[in-house]
């Protein structure tokens, strides 16, 4: 397996921001999103673990999905160096603290 967390570290260091207008008002998201993915079209997202559903903007699934996806690999880097080790973990928690900002309830139903 190639190990890439070198380069999704040195991409959350970057000054670029993006931001999308939504229902209103200005969404700056935590951390660079694949441009595609910044729709506002409505998507339903299920939690694994409690089998709840929710709907939401593209643009929040796109975050949604970089927070599971960098909390499995901080896992993975923490079992080999450490626990709390992973520089993914700052990628996460700010994902976690916009989702509780900007999506409460999403936040409530999906990870919390």
């Amino acid at each position: 397996m190639i190990d890439l967390t070198y380069i999704i570290h040195d991409m959350n260091n970057m000054k670029i921001k993006q931001s999308v207008h939504y229902n209103g008002k200005q969404y700056k998201l935590p951390f660079l999103i694949a441009k595609e993915t910044l729709s506002t079209e409505m998507e339903t997202v299920k939690n694994p673990f409690s089998g709840q559903s929710i709907s939401m903007p593209s643009f929040a699934v796109a975050v949604y999905d970089v927070i599971i996806g960098s909390n499995h690999m901080a896992e993975q880097y923490d079992s080999k160096h450490g626990m709390g080790t992973s520089p993914q973990w700052d990628t996460v928690r700010k994902g976690l603290d916009w989702f509780r900002q900007y999506f409460a309830k999403e936040y409530m139903v999906l990870l919390d």
